[in-house]
Formats: structure tokens, sequence, C-alpha cells
């Protein structure tokens, strides 16, 4: 059982690869289509490398959906104005910030639930994007070239068999916030201290962790990186509404939990989280290309998470 419950995730992953190899010979295992695949899934990993750092205190924000919405409507209003890309890309980042500042001051100050807190928040900021933006979307003109065309750059890799590769900006981005998590989970006293405060909170701080600051740092960088990947969103499709950020918490969440059954002691790990977010991109864009409807491949990344996470308690429990 302990085997299934550390290996299980990648043992399916491989299935899935293999089946959509198999499936879609032309079109699946290619270079340009794997691009398109980490292209598609860089707000999300972004989004989830955010949620990782308060999943690991034990904690999660519902709020990050509601968050990138914002952030790409006040980017995108900004622009409209006639304010430079910097100055809007700035201040959708500081909105993100601050909002996941007020998401830590009310659960580590006030001292309500995550749940709740982040609940609100999420209703709060999906409201003020509505408001701001009077429930339109923001698109064409208003919109920069410069600012559309950034998501569709990238750096050259070459032919690969005679087609011209290059690995998106989005995609750099990405793997820039994974390091930057990667390093402050994994390499400071910062990342052990969320570790031990998700270990037994109360414990932590009878030990001198000074929890309360440390849970509202952590909540104010994953509303950074919620507005982080609303920008991709928006700069990806060139506009902006209040809703496209949407289904960003629930596949997030997702990963994190699909990479904790990767974990030694079933914990959020931030690698963990991007095979997690692999997964569904991969899950996603094959039963894409099958066209499986949307309905039905929600179903099926439902019956995912289920089956790999329980799989996960199971081997928990026997151990």
């Amino acid at each position: 059982m302990v085997f299934i419950r550390r290996y299980g995730t990648l043992i399916g992953f491989v299935a899935i690869l293999v089946f959509f190899s198999v499936m879609l010979p032309a079109t699946f295992p290619t270079a340009r289509n794997w691009l398109n695949i980490t292209q598609q899934t860089s707000m999300l990993m972004v989004v989830a490398a955010g949620m990782t750092v308060v999943m690991v205190m034990g904690d999660f924000d519902l709020s990050v959906g509601s968050a990138a919405s914002l952030a790409g409507i006040v980017a995108a209003l900004m622009m409209a104005a006639g304010q430079p890309i910097w100055a809007a890309v700035s201040i959708a980042l500081a909105v993100g910030l601050l909002g996941g500042a007020f998401n830590g001051a009310m659960v580590s100050l006030v001292g309500i639930l995550p749940f709740i807190a982040t609940l609100a928040t999420m209703t709060m900021f999906s409201g003020l994007a509505f408001v701001v933006s009077g429930g339109k979307t923001i698109s064409g003109r208003a919109i920069p070239e410069d600012f559309g065309n950034f998501a569709r750059g990238g750096i050259p890799l070459g032919d690969w068999g005679g087609v011209a590769v290059s690995l998106p900006n989005l995609s750099i981005i990405a793997i820039l916030v994974i390091l930057v998590v990667w390093i402050l989970l994994e390499q400071t006293t910062f990342g052990r201290r969320l570790y031990a405060m998700g270990g037994n909170m109360e414990a932590a701080h009878l030990s001198g962790i000074a929890v309360k600051r440390l849970r509202l740092i952590a909540f104010s960088l994953t509303g950074l990186a919620a507005a982080a990947g609303g920008l991709m969103y928006a700069s990806r499709v060139a506009s902006a509404n209040p809703v496209q950020g949407s289904g960003l918490m629930l596949n997030a969440i997702a990963a994190v939990f699909l990479g904790t059954t990767m974990s030694r002691h079933g914990e959020p790990r931030i690698l963990a989280t991007v095979v997690g977010v692999i997964v569904l991109g991969v899950l996603d864009n094959g039963l894409t290309q099958l066209s499986v409807d949307s309905y039905i491949r929600q179903v099926l990344v439902g019956a995912l998470i289920l089956v790999a996470v329980g799989a996960g308690s199971l081997g928990q429990k026997r151990r």
C-alpha cells in the first residue's frame, strides 16, 4: 500500500500518456503539443505554486480565482486609460499582494477560519471585479498589442523535425516562480517553519515560531501569485473579464492534492505540485483533442482526484 500511495499518481500519469499517445499518435506525443501544454498550464502552475505555500501550513485560499480575475481587470482598465503596461502590471500585482495580506490578517490576527475568511473574500473580490469593470469584457483596442504579444512570444529553441519551436514567455515565468517557491520552501528557515506549522500549529507557536506573522506572509505570497496568474491569463487572451480566473482555484487545490499523494508524509511539496499541474494539463489536453465534452472532462478530473487522494489516504491508514 505504501508503494501505491507514493507512486500511484505517477503510474496513472504514465498510463494516461500511453493512452493518449496511442489514440492521438499524430498530434499528442509531439514537441509542439507539449510546448502548448506548458503554455496552457503556466497560469495554473503559478497559482498552484502560491496555493502550495499556504497549504504547507494546513491552510488554503478559496479566493485565488477571484483575485486573479480582479488583477486582470485592474491591469486592463489602467491600460485602457492610457497607463503604461509596467504601471498597470505593478498595480495589479500590488492588488493581489494586498488581497492576500487581507486574507492573512483575517486568519492570523482576527482568528477567522481560513475556509470562512477566504470564502468571504472570494465573494468580495469577485464583486469588486464586476463593479470596476461594469460586468463587461475589456478587449480590443483597449488592450495594447505589446501586452498580448508577450504571451505569444518566447525564446527560440530551433527547428524540431522541420518545425520552428520556442519556449513560451508564460512558461518561463512559471519556471521562475516554481524556482523561487522551491527555494523558499525547501532551502530557507521560512519554509521549514511553515512545514512545522503544518505539522502542529500550536506546537510551532509554543516553540517560538512567529505563527501569526508567517501566516500573514504566506497568504500575501499566495495573493501575489494569484494576481500574476491573472495577468498571464489576460495577456494570453488579450482581454480581461470578471470571471476568467474562476476555474483556477479548484484546479490549483486539485494540483496540490495530487502532489501530496507523491510525498513521503503526504505533505505539499512544490515539485510534486508541478507534477499535479502537468497531470491535469495533459488530461485536459488529450480529452480536448478527443473532442470530449467539457462537462465530462470535469467529471473525469474529479474522479482522478478522488482516486489519487483516496489511494494516498488508504496507504497512510495501513501503515
